[in-house]
């Protein structure tokens, strides 16, 4: 955001940006022949602060997305204080020892992506006090991108069944980032297909560039950020 616009004239946009967007995800829904409520949208306010967040708040939106926890800690607490309704997923990567902080934070965390952090979800959600378990999503690294996180396709199978048997957690779904230089879609269908393999009914994927995609393919979460907040 520039630094002379108005709140009011952010407000005003941002709402707008964000009716946009809920309306390419019900004729994206009415194309595929899906329900409009099929799919979630995440609204992606990573780097923006309360002040930008309140009028999408206002707006109806109720589930957003975060990549930081120390960011999340700064800005949430008050805002879910005033709103309880609000669901916060956690899309970024979590360091083991960020753990109890994020337990306290979010309501989903979509981005468990190695046996060392099933290990320290498993141990903090058995202590005495700890909150309710939050939704867990895997991460799929379907490019195989050795800069980026997540599980590779081929270790998937081998993944779920040691968060699941040797860690106790229960698994809701599956989330992707596709390679930026390559078309979405196979790395969609992929996705897709692991989920079904494995009865999983939660994929998030898609972004602000690709979630009309994404939903043909069978997403129940986007991950929009720059189409409703604008450029960061």
């Amino acid at each position: 955001m520039e630094p002379d616009r108005t709140e009011d004239v952010f407000a005003r946009e941002v709402t707008a940006r964000l009716n946009e967007v809920r309306a390419r995800i019900a004729q994206a829904c009415d194309d595929a022949g899906r329900p409009p409520a099929s799919v979630q949208l995440v609204a992606v306010s990573k780097t923006f602060g309360a002040e930008h967040i309140a009028p999408v708040i206002k707006a109806g939106q109720r589930v957003f997305g975060e990549n930081r926890v120390q960011e999340s800690a700064a800005k949430w607490p008050a805002l879910r204080a005033a709103h309880p309704d609000l669901e916060l997923h956690l899309i970024g990567p979590l360091q083991s020892n960020k753990v109890r902080e994020a337990l306290a934070l979010f309501d989903v965390i979509q981005t468990l992506d190695r046996p060392s952090l099933a290990a320290a979800l498993a141990k903090e959600l058995r202590r005495e006090g700890a909150p309710p378990a939050p939704r867990l999503l895997v991460q799929v690294n379907t490019g195989e991108e050795p800069q980026k996180a997540g599980v590779a396709p081929g270790e998937v199978d081998a993944f779920l069944a040691e968060c699941r048997e040797v860690h106790g957690l229960v698994i809701d779904g599956l989330m992707c980032i596709p390679p930026a230089d390559e078309p979405a879609a196979p790395h969609f269908a992929l996705l897709a297909k692991i989920a079904a393999r494995h009865g999983l009914k939660t994929l998030s994927m898609g972004m602000s560039g690709d979630f009309e995609t994404a939903i043909t393919l069978g997403a129940t979460h986007v991950r929009v950020g720059s189409a409703i907040f604008g450029t960061r």
